[in-house]
């Protein structure tokens, strides 16, 4: 498929050429991009939530009462769960959420996110991301020409100093380089846009034969 570029002062440029195996699949398969996103959200938690177990209940651990003739159940602590102010029963430790998803099942997800967005029409590929100065309503500006609210920007091997300057103050506007491309930040904006290093770079890392 073939898409036409622009530039950021809301021009034409020439028409990239977007590969069908990666931008033009036709079934978009939910599950597979609902198991990467899972995925995504799970491996960044921190896992730091806790309780403290019995030994860590500063109370004392001294028997309360003998062990039998008292008509009651037989307790030897304070720091047991049943008592106001013991330790919690089965409660959250330290430890990761993370999980393990096959290489091949992300590399899927993400073409079918680019897919997603391109058959919705809400993929933009921009000539260059780069700015004189950093200068933020200038680059609000550009964004307001090109219609951009809301949107993901991928802009090349790496974020060009001002432009990522300019961009940093702005609502709803993320700036990654190639390598943050992922699936997540993809749908959870309106907008994809790529730059047009951006873009080769994604169909260099996918090659025809492992893509099909």
């Amino acid at each position: 498929m073939k898409l036409k570029a622009v530039t950021l002062d809301g021009g034409s440029a020439k028409t990239v050429e977007l590969r069908d195996d990666i931008f033009g699949i036709a079934e978009i398969r939910d599950d597979i991009l609902q198991r990467c996103v899972t995925w995504q959200l799970a491996k960044r938690r921190a896992g730091t939530h806790k309780i403290q177990v019995r030994n860590e209940v500063s109370r004392t651990g001294k028997k309360m009462y003998k062990q039998k003739g008292t008509g009651g159940a037989r307790h030897g602590s304070r720091r047991a769960a049943q008592f106001v102010g013991g330790a919690k029963a089965h409660g959250p430790v330290v430890r990761s959420h993370a999980f393990s998803l096959p290489k091949q099942v992300r590399a899927l997800a993400l073409r079918h996110a680019l897919s997603a967005k391109a058959k919705s029409g809400q993929l933009m590929v921009l000539e260059a991301a780069s700015l004189e100065a950093p200068k933020t309503a200038a680059l609000k500006g550009s964004f307001a020409k090109l219609g951009l609210t809301n949107a993901l920007i991928i802009a090349g091997s790496q974020v060009e100093a001002n432009f990522g300057l300019a961009a940093r103050n702005i609502p709803n506007i993320d700036v990654l380089p190639n390598a943050g491309l992922n699936v997540y930040d993809v749908l959870r904006r309106d907008t994809l846009v790529l730059t047009r290093d951006a873009v080769d770079a994604i169909q260099a890392r996918f090659p025809a034969e492992e893509a099909a």
